[in-house]
């Protein structure tokens, strides 16, 4: 966990000023479902993200 916090620390709210915490709360999950998820490379998928490992699955 300790190198995901940089993350949406500088590519998703070092630039914004949100009105409410559930706007803030909103946007940090959206960044981790639709973004982070999918792309960061997983140990029990063999070190494949999500998106390379189903594409892989799919040509097999």
């Amino acid at each position: 966990m300790e190198s995901f916090f940089p993350s949406p620390k500088t590519e998703r709210t070092a630039r914004r000023v949100y009105r409410t915490r559930e706007e803030a709360r909103a946007d940090v999950f959206g960044y981790i479902e639709r973004f982070y998820n999918p792309r960061r490379h997983h140990s029990k998928l063999g070190y494949l993200s999500p998106m390379e490992f189903e594409a892989r699955a799919t040509l097999a």
